[in-house]
């Protein structure tokens, strides 16, 4: 696949779900919405920038994913309502046009029963080491802060964690980057 590869945390998450329909709220380049793609899933791919869905669609022509199983849709996801719920909603590192866990409350109303939420973003550090990759504020988050907004009568939390990564850039310089991952089970209706 062209450009850069989809998040590690995503196969490592998903990897072991059945494929079913998919939203990838912020969808960027479409690395993860391409992946999905290719091992089965129908994806619905959104993201407010249309240069960024151009670039998706042209890395998705390359790939082998079945382009009949993704559409790419511009819209602000702060504004924007998907007709259906779905099996799977992940968003990775999104940047909304409203406050982060307002975003997070906004998309998890998007998961069917049965279905899996997954968050992946930028945590909130006071880490200023000269290298430290720092996301805006307005943009980070925490784990606890997550998942305390998942009730619990609603949601089963798989996974709640604060991760340190390096990403390895084209010029061969390594970059910390503080990663929040959480994936959550929307309970089924009693």
């Amino acid at each position: 696949m062209v450009g850069n590869p989809p998040n590690p945390h995503l196969a490592r998450e998903i990897g072991s779900l059945k494929p079913g329909t998919a939203l990838d709220a912020g969808c960027g380049a479409g690395a993860e919405a391409i992946w999905l793609a290719s091992r089965g899933w129908h994806v619905t791919a959104v993201d407010i920038s249309a240069e960024a869905l151009t670039r998706a669609a042209e890395r998705a022509a390359t790939s082998a994913a079945d382009h009949d199983r993704l559409r790419w849709v511009e819209a602000d996801l702060s504004l924007w309502r998907p007709e259906t719920q779905f099996d799977l909603v992940m968003t990775h590192y999104a940047h909304p046009a409203m406050p982060q866990l307002e975003f997070y409350d906004r998309i998890a109303g998007w998961v069917t029963a049965g279905g899996t939420l997954l968050i992946v973003g930028h945590l909130h550090t006071t880490d200023s080491t000269e290298h430290a990759h720092q996301s805006p504020i307005e943009a980070s988050t925490t784990a606890a802060s997550i998942t305390a907004r998942l009730d619990d009568t609603e949601w089963e939390i798989a996974t709640a964690e604060e991760r340190l990564r390096t990403l390895t850039g084209h010029s061969g310089q390594a970059t910390p980057l503080h990663d929040v991952v959480v994936r959550a089970t929307r309970l089924q209706a009693r």
